[in-house]
């Protein structure tokens, strides 16, 4: 009964299970998934902070060229007024889903007559996350999306940030840093993150945490911030305001 048996299949090698998006290795992993979380280490530094006034998003924008203009290269983009995204990763891959999380507000407002809440673009845009693999299914991919998502916004709950990762998993954070800074970025905040902090003071420690793990000195050329606040809604900061801000740090 077991003369056609191939006895290699049971000592495939790392290399035979990373192949494919849709098989676990014996130990329970997806390598492609662990491949895409890694390529997001190489990307630049965001961090988001949550406050009781608002929420802010600061990234490092790295410019390869003294010759290159930023059109193009936005790390944060308003997803509707009362949302904004962060990224970090593939550039290109983040394009499907931000397309696909501004797609979702508006088909929310029209439907529902009301602004869609932030966990319900951070649970669509994790359930587009996942389909990588799937034959047919609209705007999937072969393979993982090589991009974290950090959202924040201004809903009926207040205040809220959210981290989506390449596996689909979405989760509600008071401060989260991605990118390959995050680890060092992570645990300052996790040291001194204050839910009582105003958002003025937020900006500056997201500022000055940025400062502290970027290679290059920080100014209002190689960083953009964004904030969200129950009035003023989403609000990118200008090269002067930042300037301003960075003469206070």
């Amino acid at each position: 009964a077991f003369g056609n048996f191939d006895s290699s299949i049971m000592f495939m090698g790392r290399s035979e299970y990373d192949r494919d998006v849709n098989v676990y290795s014996p130990e329970g992993r997806i390598y492609q998934v662990e491949y895409a979380i890694e390529a997001i280490k190489l990307g630049s530094t965001a961090i988001g902070i949550q406050t009781k006034e608002g929420v802010v998003l600061a990234v490092e924008k790295r410019m390869t060229s003294l010759l290159m203009e930023s059109i193009g290269l936005e790390k944060i983009v308003e997803i509707d007024s009362h949302i904004g995204c962060a990224l970090s990763g593939l550039i290109a891959d983040s394009k499907a889903m931000i397309d696909k999380a501004r797609v979702e507000a508006q088909n929310h407002w029209f439907t529902y007559n009301e602004t869609m809440p932030v966990e319900s673009v951070a649970q669509a845009i994790g359930n587009l996350a996942m389909q990588f693999g799937e034959k047919g299914a609209k705007g999937s991919m072969s393979r993982p999306f090589g991009v974290a998502l950090l959202f924040a916004g201004i809903d009926e709950n207040g205040p809220q940030l959210f981290h989506v990762d390449p596996s689909g998993t979405f989760t509600q954070y008071s401060a989260k840093a991605i990118g390959s800074g995050s680890e060092g970025a992570q645990s300052t905040l996790e040291e001194g993150y204050d839910q009582n902090t105003s958002l003025e003071d937020a900006c500056k420690a997201a500022l000055n945490i940025l400062k502290q793990v970027m290679e290059e000195k920080l100014t209002s050329g190689n960083i953009e911030m964004a904030t969200l606040e129950p009035e003023k809604k989403y609000h990118f900061w200008s090269k002067d305001e930042l300037e301003d801000l960075i003469k206070k740090l």
